[in-house]
Order: structure tokens, then sequence, then C-alpha cells
């Protein structure tokens, strides 16, 4: 038996095992934090939250990120529409950094760190797409 256990599968299929590990790991992040918004937080909480933390419009903002978070962590974890929902956490994630974690540094709980990896993470999933294990890849998207 091999040292390596991905020596026998093909570049594709580690590529592709690669993006829908990424995309479930990702959806599942970004599932958790949309669902707490509305369902432990209240989506005035939330609202209350974005306004104290000096993101604008925040009772539009806090309550359409949640739904952005909540609708695009599912669909990445199956799959389907993988580059639109990527896109919009990634989007999501750029005004993270902006209103809230730059001014605290690189370093988590505060800083940058967790949300440009996050970034990161959506903005390769925009490029690469879903993979062959995916809802897009079955429908031909």
């Amino acid at each position: 038996m091999s040292a390596n256990p991905t020596a026998s599968a093909s570049p594709s299929s580690r590529g592709a095992l690669g993006l829908a590990i990424l995309r479930v790991v990702v959806g599942i992040v970004f599932l958790a934090h949309g669902a707490q918004k509305p369902f432990e937080f209240g989506l005035g909480g939330t609202a209350d939250a974005f306004a104290g933390m000096g993101v604008p419009l925040a009772s539009i903002t806090g309550p359409a990120v949640a739904f952005v978070e909540f609708f695009a962590g599912a669909a990445l974890i199956v799959g389907l529409f993988t580059r639109w929902a990527a896109l919009g956490v990634g989007i999501v994630m750029v005004g993270a950094i902006a209103f809230v974690h730059l001014p605290n540094g690189f370093f988590a709980p505060s800083g940058v760190e967790f949300p440009l990896t996050l970034l990161a993470a959506a903005t390769a999933l925009v490029l690469a797409g879903p993979g062959a294990y995916s809802v897009d890849a079955r429908r031909g998207a």
C-alpha cells in the first residue's frame, strides 16, 4: 500500500474532492453564522449589533447579511449556484473586513484573520467553481 492515500486517484478527482471539501466546510460556516443571526440574536438584535459596530444602514444590512449567509451557506454545501453563492458571501466578508475587523488588526478573534480566510475561500470557489461533486455539475451548470 502506498504511503500517499491519493496516489491512485487522478489529479482531476483529487481536485474535485478538494473543491467539495472546501465548498462544504465554508458552506457550513456560513450556514451556521447565518442561522445564528435570526434564530439566536433575532433580526432586530442583529441590526442593533451591526449599528453598534458602525455598519451603515444596519437595519437593512443586518438582516440582508443573515439571509445571504444562511442561504448561500446552504447552497455551497450542496453545490447549487456555487459561484453566485460564493460571490455573495465574499461580498459580505469584504464588508465585514472593511467595517468591523480592519481596525482591530490581523489576529483573531477581532482582527481580519478569519474573515480574510473566508474571503479567500469564497474567491477560490468563484474562480474554480463547484467541482464535480455538486448539484451544479449534475445539472450541467
